[in-house]
């Protein structure tokens, strides 16, 4: 199987058009381990089962790789190539794939990514259409914001249901630093839209060694005065231009110590069923008063792979079965090429199946993909 060019970085990915099969494949990735002989999938499940016994039921839909931001951890400063309009799926597919992942593959949430959804100028229709697809779904949207105020209320009323914001600062200058845009009075005036419209609001934030990790316990008491619930990221390895170092990464167990002057950390006793983060209990070290909780998404240094319950749909609907891998199926020229709906799930399955063990592969190494995290969603 031959490796194809990707519309949005000009590099080679496999791309599988008709689902990964069980021979290995020796297309081009950013990491040498390469896929090995499947088993046979079991017949008689019609989840999105893997190898390793993890069923997905968490999906996530990039509806574009555009975004008006440009966090220096995530893109350069000039942009990139994004894929055309026309490569990326319509409101009428998603609302088909969506559909097909709720009543056929046992999909109960789903989250709109990008890039920034709120560049899809029919994302209310989007959301609507998903929201009829199935009425069990919980959907929530990944943003930062710009924009959201004028359409929060018109999202809520379409069906959505929560929202996790990036914002890494409420420093008007890191925050400029940060995203190379002087925008965080959008941002906080779509947050407030959000919460007055009755969505759910939870705060994504990246620390950055020297720019904005001093800065960690006074977003957690912005985040606690507001009950927003306040999660921060390991920065991963999901930049296009592969300058991402682990040595220089702010670990989960850093983050802690950061919050440790200010704040004490219990875990907390809910379950996690899945979940990406951690959450913990937070009581203040000075009045011993519990204030609500924060989480730490340790995706490198403390990895839950083992419990993921993940699928992604690139903006131009392909599969990810990972995060960090490679790998990709195509069920967009599939629905365009006339496929049927078994086939349509069929592929699905098939590249769920071979979803690897963890990080990309099959091995202890940590893939760096290809795609930028604005190509793939997040």
């Amino acid at each position: 199987m031959p490796a194809q060019m990707l519309p949005s970085t000009g590099l080679m990915s496999r791309v599988h058009p008709e689902g990964p099969g069980d021979q290995p494949d020796l297309g081009t990735r950013a990491a040498s381990a390469t896929r090995p002989v499947l088993p046979p999938r079991p017949d008689g499940d019609p989840g999105l089962v893997d190898r390793f016994g993890r069923r997905a039921v968490d999906l996530r839909v990039s509806l574009t790789e555009r975004c008006n931001l440009r966090c220096t951890y995530c893109m350069p400063a000039e942009g990139l190539p994004f894929a055309p309009d026309a490569a990326l799926m319509s409101a009428d597919e998603i609302a088909r794939l969506v559909g097909l992942g709720a009543r056929e593959l046992g999909i109960r949430k789903v989250r709109f990514t990008g890039g920034e959804p709120l560049l899809r100028k029919d994302l209310v229709d989007v959301v609507a259409r998903s929201a009829a697809a199935h009425p069990d779904l919980e959907l929530s949207l990944t943003t930062n914001a710009i924009g959201l105020a004028s359409r929060a209320a018109a999202l809520r009323a379409a069906g959505l249901h929560r929202l996790n914001v990036s914002l890494d600062t409420v420093d008007p200058d890191v925050f400029a630093e940060v995203t190379r845009r002087p925008f965080l009075d959008r941002v906080l005036e779509g947050i407030a839209a959000a919460a007055d419209a009755g969505l759910g609001v939870k705060i994504n934030a990246v620390l950055l060694r020297g720019v904005n990790d001093h800065l960690a316990a006074d977003l957690l008491a912005w985040c606690l005065e507001r009950g927003h619930e306040l999660r921060f990221i390991e920065q991963m390895p999901l930049d296009p231009g592969h300058a991402w170092n682990a040595t220089t990464m702010i670990t989960a167990a850093q983050i802690r110590d950061l919050l440790a002057a200010d704040y004490s950390l219990t875990p907390d006793e809910a379950p996690r069923n899945g979940a990406p983060a951690e959450r913990y209990r937070v009581r203040s070290r000075a009045t011993g008063a519990d204030l609500g909780t924060v989480g730490v998404i340790a995706s490198i240094t403390e990895s839950f792979c083992g419990d993921c319950t993940r699928t992604r749909l690139t903006a131009d609907g392909h599969v990810r079965s990972c995060l960090f891998s490679d790998d990709e199926t195509d069920l967009l020229g599939a629905l365009r090429a006339g496929a049927d709906d078994q086939a349509v799930l069929d592929r699905w399955r098939r590249a769920m199946w071979a979803k690897p063990r963890d990080h990309g592969d099959d091995t202890d190494g940590l893939v760096h993909p290809t795609r930028g995290m604005s190509a793939i969603g997040g």
